[in-house]
Parts: C-alpha cells; structure tokens; sequence
C-alpha cells in the first residue's frame, strides 16, 4: 500500500516600501512541515509568519494556488506585510522583487493542454503578485489592506488570464484593462 500524499503550505511574505516590492524571507518562500490533522493550513500558514518574526505587520493573507511536488500537494499562499519606511531596516535578507523578472527568466516550462503545469519557483511567486493585481481591482477588503504605495508597485504586474503557456505562437497573455476595479 503506497503513503499518502502530504498538505503542506508555503508563504511568499512581501512588503512594500518607497522603493519597491521585497520578498522579506529572501530568496524562496517559507514552507511547513505536513499540515497536522488537527490543525488546518491557515493556522500552519499563521505559525510560519509567526515563527519568521513576520505576523503582527500582516495586512493581506491570501492563498493564490496549489501544485503537487514530489510527495506533497502545496498550498500557496502570499502574505502582504507592512513595514516602515525601509524594507530592509526590518527584514536584512530581504530580495527585490523587479518587474523585469518575468522577461529575465522568461515563460514557465511548456506543457500539453492536458498535461499538469511545472511552474517554477519563480512562477509562483509572479502569479501570487499577478493574484494580488487582480485582487486589487476585484476586492475591496484587499484594495483596503494594499494601500500605500501597493497599486504603484503592482501596476506592472497585470494579471494573465491566459497565454502564459503559449510558446507556439510568442502571443502576449491576456490581461485585465487597466483601471478595472469592482463597483
């Protein structure tokens, strides 16, 4: 009889300052060990910020996508944490997140219509900043919390609907117009 498939979750913490966006854990997400039965992924999501001396300036927590990777199945989720007037005043290790990176390391690995996506680390942390983008437009508890300068610094980070895979024929992704916000 072959083992289960474990839950666990990872957290992309970013802040925002005058400068830009940072990823405040560096450079990789912060992930759990197998989500207990007795607790739930937004605790084990909760007591990984905790644990990172990240969770009393969260403003936004919200899961944006799973994937399954070797034996587990990983629930994302981006954690949007206020900071001062600098990043790194707080958080030393703190990476810059540029809007360049998408066309730095180009389209995520091609795959079949059928076939399961393989995003890259850095797939996930562009989607979680895209989610975040259509979140804005889309939400207005989230549109509360991303204050400051967040529409600014996501401006570039546009949400694709669809054409991230097409590498057939070098299309564009669609996107929302700019501007688009719920009512």
């Amino acid at each position: 009889m072959s083992e289960r498939t474990e839950v666990i979750v990872e957290v992309w913490p970013v802040s925002a300052d005058d400068i830009g966006l940072w990823l405040i854990s560096g450079k990789d997400a912060w992930r759990s060990e197998a989500v207990r039965q007795d607790s739930d992924p937004h605790t084990a999501v909760t007591d990984l910020l905790s644990a990172n001396e990240a969770s009393d300036g969260v403003k936004l927590l919200h899961s944006t996508s799973w994937r399954a990777e070797d034996t587990a199945v990983i629930l994302t989720y981006v954690a949007v944490v206020g900071c001062g007037a600098f990043v790194r005043d707080k958080w030393k290790n703190a990476a810059p997140i540029s809007p360049a990176l998408p066309d730095a390391v180009g389209k995520p690995i091609p795959v079949e219509a059928t076939e399961a996506p393989i995003p890259r680390y850095i797939d996930v942390l562009m989607h979680g900043l895209r989610h975040l983008q259509f979140l804005l437009q889309t939400d207005s508890a989230a549109r509360s919390a991303l204050c400051g300068r967040w529409p600014e610094h996501l401006a570039t980070f546009r949400p694709a609907l669809a054409g991230m895979y097409d590498h057939e024929h070098g299309q564009e992704p669609i996107t929302l117009a700019e501007g688009q916000k719920a009512k």
